[in-house]
């Protein structure tokens, strides 16, 4: 199967009939600065479908895109770090638990993307232990392998299995669309 179509449908903050409507999700989620909008954007064939910003904190909905007209990518606020401060970043923190424990719906997969360079931080591992308890079936995607040669790259994802606890990470580079059919075999249902 690949992507013929997608499109924006709307952004939430809280609860809406989007996330019942019976329409399978995938969602999306990552720190802020860790190119979860490129991502999407790589995997549907498009540059522009989900905006893109130079700096982090941009995302601070929950935006539905509608792909093949079957279902959802959704893409989530970045963690970690949003324009207005603790209180905002508390605020979005709040909002992405919120959807993946009390909102209603249940997603078929979560797409957890960490910054390959950086590795799993706290927040990444939060989360993770979030996913976890919820029983949610996740992949771990390790972004910006562009950034690095193959010697660093595979310490890299060696240190985030271990990390993790994971033995599947599945680096990949938004900017040289390297992959994008390994990720979609694993998401599109």
């Amino acid at each position: 199967m690949e992507i013929k179509s997608s499109k924006f449908i709307r952004g939430i903050k809280g609860t809406d009939r989007i996330l019942t409507d019976g329409i399978l999700q995938v969602a999306f989620i990552g720190r802020s600065n860790v190119g979860k909008s490129s991502v999407i954007n790589s995997l549907v064939g498009k540059n522009s479908l989900v905006k893109t910003g130079k700096k982090p904190g941009k995302t601070t909905e929950i935006n539905f895109f509608l792909v093949n007209n079957k279902f959802y990518f959704v893409d989530l606020p970045g963690y970690g770090y949003a324009q207005g401060g603790k209180e905002k970043m508390d605020k979005i923190r709040e909002m992405i638990i919120w959807y993946l424990t009390e909102s209603g719906t249940k997603p078929t997969l979560i797409v957890l993307i960490v910054d390959i360079k950086a590795g799993l931080t706290q927040f990444d591992k939060d989360m993770l232990n979030i996913l976890r308890e919820q029983n949610m079936n996740y992949i771990i995607v390790a972004n910006k392998a562009d950034k690095l040669n193959q010697k660093e790259s595979s310490k890299q994802i060696a240190e985030i299995k271990y990390n993790a606890n994971e033995d599947d990470i599945i680096p990949y580079s938004a900017t040289d669309k390297v992959r994008p059919k390994l990720i979609l075999d694993r998401i599109l249902l």
